[in-house]
Parts: structure tokens; sequence; C-alpha cells
């Protein structure tokens, strides 16, 4: 083995390295400037996004905020060069978004900087640029600018190409850029943010103390009028926020937004005590939306844990973690979340009294229920036709229905007076994947909706939406812009045949579009598992004797019929000897 020496590295490597920590992509660029901006004191941040199709070329950043001095601009890019803390006793206190000092000299050792900048009310005439490329100042002067500061980014990793090389697709970088100005904003809500892209505003904020107006402005109206305030004290903690009612859920928890003293966070522990405060009123597999803003002494909070701040670490954690759970808990407690019934038409939401909660339905009247009962019915009749195949060949013992247990399960009995328990969805749900599996090197089949469904989204849904329409395409959906951030579905894959809800259609977008960062082949098994889920016989829905009949005849004739494509189990049984020993026979 061939002996190294042991050297020190040279500045422009030391850079390089730290420079991968903080930027890992355009959008950590967009994070660091848009958090010096807040810092500075903007009142308001324009972000300015250039792109081709290889990627983003440019991001150009401009606020109102403080300004800096000519030798301020230059000091700047130096490493651990800041203005928010002095020494390390600051570190216990520090509530500014930035500290460490390596933001500038980091984006400078791997892109080409300009910093245009002029100090608010110092009377100075004129401002100072600033020019630095891969981490050296080429270029230094006066010129004409606003109080303020404007820092433009380009040929991003053009001295680091391995770092470019694993850069993913122009929409998707974009939708992570999106994604931070969106955190900020909701954040800080003091301060007005504009989006703009090739010339194209895609997303603008005004200046409010109003969370939930922010929420409406980026989410849209509907979703605001789904939410609950919450609020809760400790002596060293106040909670504040909103979560939505459990009827608006989502298949994941990337929409429980957290800040703590204004720093836009990501902690599992934290959205899982959100979680939490559900208890029973959501199922296990669906996450609430949350917005949730946490006040917190500083010397509990460390936020030098990552040098791109993304993570912090508490002190009495067990404590606020508790303490968010029971605001959750006691805000949906005080809140009348019987107009969350799927079929409580949306108008009513719309027509609620100043209160802001519309009033309770009437108890539902045997006549009603029989209806439901009819259309699930009906319902269930056509998702078994489309399912309906040849074959003799039957892998599952004869067995004839009896009945349904809490409309879930399928009572049947064997020949042998083997009783067996049938998970109609799980059945299903198994039926319909081996049979989207099996076309899966076929041309897809879709089947047009008779009402287009209208996806209106904030834009790095949209963003993501965009790039991810030709593998849609691929899998039977007909996807189409339909206006700035509006898409309009036009077909679904067969198997979900006419997707009457159109809830259905979004949240099956929604899973998909959740996926982005698998393998094709990979993605492709999740569309297959997430197509057959969301196209199969539901859990609650009446089936009568011969639809239980033709679903056990369809689950008998697939490869693996014991189990869904999750591996839980369709069938359960209990033969007569087992039976005989439960009743001591």
């Amino acid at each position: 083995m061939t002996r190294t020496t042991i050297r020190v590295l040279d500045p422009d490597t030391v850079n390089q390295i730290a420079a991968g920590e903080v930027v890992e992509r355009p959008a950590s660029v967009a994070k660091e400037l848009l958090e010096n901006a807040i810092d500075a004191g903007a009142t308001s941040i324009l972000i300015d996004v250039a792109s081709d199709m290889a990627g983003v070329t440019r991001i150009r950043v401009t606020d109102d905020g403080a300004g800096m001095t000519p030798e301020e601009a230059v000091l700047a890019f130096s490493p651990h060069a800041t203005s928010k803390i002095r020494d390390i006793a600051d570190l216990s206190a520090v509530r500014t978004l930035g500290f460490r000092g390596e933001a500038l000299a980091s984006i400078a050792a791997v892109a080409e900087v300009t910093l245009v900048t002029r100090p608010r009310g110092a009377g100075a005439l004129a401002g100072a640029r600033v020019v630095v490329r891969g981490g050296e100042v080429v270029e230094t002067g006066d010129v004409g600018a606003p109080e303020g500061t404007t820092v433009v980014v380009e040929h991003l990793f053009y001295n680091t190409p391995a770092r470019r090389k694993f850069l993913k697709s122009r929409n998707t970088e974009l939708a992570h850029i999106y994604g931070v100005v969106e955190n900020l904003s909701l954040a800080h809500r003091e301060i007005a943010f504009r989006v703009v892209h090739n010339g194209k505003e895609r997303m603008a904020t005004q200046r409010s103390r109003d969370l939930l107006a922010t929420v409406a402005g980026l989410y849209g109206a509907d979703l605001a009028r789904a939410l609950v305030p919450i609020g809760g004290r400790l002596p060293f903690l106040a909670v504040g926020g909103y979560v939505s009612r459990p009827s608006e859920s989502r298949g994941n928890p990337s929409q429980v937004v957290i800040s703590i003293n204004g720093r836009s966070i990501s902690s599992r522990a934290l959205a899982a005590a959100v979680r939490e405060g559900y208890g029973t009123l959501l199922p296990k597999d669906r996450y609430p939306v949350a917005f949730i803003d946490l006040a917190l002494d500083t010397d509990l909070v460390d936020v030098n844990v990552h040098p791109a701040k993304r993570e912090v670490r508490l002190s009495r954690e067990r404590e606020i973690l508790a303490a968010i759970s029971a605001a959750v808990e006691e805000a949906l407690a005080g809140h009348d979340l019987a107009h969350d019934a799927p079929a409580e038409p949306v108008q009513q939401l719309l027509t609620a009294g100043e209160g802001g909660v519309a009033p309770a339905p009437a108890a539902s009247e045997p006549r009603a229920s029989y209806a439901a009962g009819h259309r699930e019915i009906v319902l269930s009749d056509k998702q078994l036709r489309r399912t309906e195949t040849e074959g003799t060949e039957n892998l599952l013992p004869a067995m004839e229905p009896v009945g349904q247990v809490a409309a879930t399960y399928i009572v049947a009995e064997g020949a042998d007076g083997t009783l067996y328990l049938v998970d109609q969805h799980a059945a299903h749900e198994r039926v319909l994947y081996d049979q989207v599996a099996g076309r899966r090197d076929a041309a897809p089949g879709s089947q047009e909706l008779i009402m287009p469904v209208v996806l209106s989204l904030p834009p790095k849904e949209s963003a993501a939406l965009r790039d991810a329409m030709p593998f849609l395409a691929a899998e039977g959906f007909l996807v189409e812009e339909f206006g700035r951030d509006t898409f309009a579905v036009r077909a679904v894959p067969a198997a979900l045949g006419a997707a009457e809800d159109p809830e259905s259609v979004r949240e099956t977008i929604a899973e998909i579009l959740a996926g982005e960062s698998r393998t094709a082949p990979d993605r492709r098994e999740a569309v297959t598992c997430i197509v057959a889920c969301r196209g199969a016989v539901k859990a609650g829905a009446l089936l009568t004797h011969d639809q239980q009949k033709r679903l056990l005849s369809q689950l008998a004739r697939t490869k693996t019929p014991w189990t869904c494509p999750h591996g839980r189990p369709t069938v359960v049984a209990f033969d007569r000897r087992r039976l005989d020993r439960m009743f001591g026979r």
C-alpha cells in the first residue's frame, strides 16, 4: 500500500467543499439569497429566474433592505464574514435566518455572482458593484442603483461539472425554487414576495400579518376555508397557525409546513406531533394540511446543526411535541366537523355564516341512506365489470358468499365448512393490479372523462406536474395546461373507469407526483399500485350477493390471490376444526 502524505488543502478546494454543503441545487442559491434579504429588513423581494430547456440559467434576487457600503460589499464574499453575530455567545440567541457567513462565499465559489447594493438612508449618491467568479473578485466599481441589494447568480456549477450532472430537469428544479419561496412567504408574511420566470409572473404574495390570507393567496380559497385555527401556550412556547379539517387530508405529510421563530424547518418529529393531534379522525395512511408557527425561547433551539440550516435541535422536545398535539386536538374538538361528510355540497361552505362554520346537516333519513347505498352498489357494479376476464384456472378453494360485515368484509363458506373472510378492497385491488401490470408493456388504455377535472395548483406543484406530464401520458392520463398553474385532466387509465369523483383524480395524481424521486421502473410500479388502489371497490361499499360472488371469482383467477399488492392478506380462513376449538367443542 502506497503511503500518503497529510497536507493542508488549498483555499480553492476548501471553498468548493464548503460550497457543496450549502449549495446543492439552484433552490439552495435562492434560499440563501432570500434569507439574506429577509435578515436585511426587506419589505419587498423579487425573485427573477431564467431558464432554458437544459435547466436554470440565472437567479436574480432584488430587495429593498438595508443595503451595504462598497467595503462591506467586497467583505461579504469572504468566508465567515457576517453581520448577524459577533462571537460564540451570540449563537444561543440568534434570531436571524443566516449567521454562518458562508452563503455568498459558497455560492461565488461555484458560480459567477454580481452584487449591486446601495445602503438605505446613508445619503450615498451611487451604489457599489462587485463581480466574483469562482471565488475570485474580478471587478468592483460604482454604479447607479436604488437603495437595497440585487444579487445575480449565473453559470452555477460551471467549475464543478460533476455536481451539475446530478441536477434534475428544469421543471423539477423550478419546483424546488417555488417551494423555498412558498415556505419563506408563509413564515414572513410581513414581506411581499414576487417570483418571475422567463418574464412571466409565477407567484406573488401581499404583505400581511394574516397567515390565512397568505395561505389563500398561495393555495386557494377552498383550502383556506377548510382550515381551523389553533393556539397553545407554555411559559417558553407559543403555538399558532392552522390545521385542516379531517376531510381535507393528503396521502403524504408534504403539506405540513412548520416554522420556528420565523425559520422554515423540516422535522419529522414535529410533523408527527401534528398528526398525533388528530387521533382517530384520520386513517393511518392520511395526513393533514397544516401551517404551524412556533415561537420558542432561543436558548431552547440549536440552529447550528446543518450548514444549510434545514434542521434544528430542540431542548425540552417532549414538552414541545405534547403541546403541539394538544393544541391540534383542542382546536379540532372545539369546531363543528359535521359538514366534513363527503356528500355535503361545496356550496354549503361558501354560504357559511360569519363564524365561518356552516350549520350541521340534518340527521339522515332512511330514504337518503337507501339512495346512498344504491349509488354504492351501482358504482361497485361498474368497477367489477371493468375487471371481468376470461379464464378457468382457480387458485382459491371454492367458496360461496353468505354476506358482508361492516360493508368491508365478505363472509363466505367453503364446501368443507371452512369460514372465509375476504377484504373486498384488498381483493379487488389484487385483481386490478394483475390486469394493469399485465398490460404494462402494451399501449395504455384510457377512459375519457365526461367532464374534465380541473386542477388549480400552487407554483411548486404545477412545475412538478408539468414535468410529469409525459410520464403520466405514458400511463394513460391525458393532462393539458389550462391557464396559469391550472391543468385539465381529460382522461385517466381505464382501470380507474370514468372516475366520477374529481377528488379521486386529484388524489391519484398527487400520490404519483409525491414519488417523483423514484427511478423509472420503481415509479411505474408505484403508479400501477396507486391506480389499482384507487380503482378498486372501496371498503364500506355495499355489495349485492351477485357482486360478492363475481369478486371472489375474479380474485380466484389472479396469480397470487392471497395478498394485495402491498402484501396485506386478502383472505383469512377458519377451518371447521379451528372453529370447533374456538367454541370449545
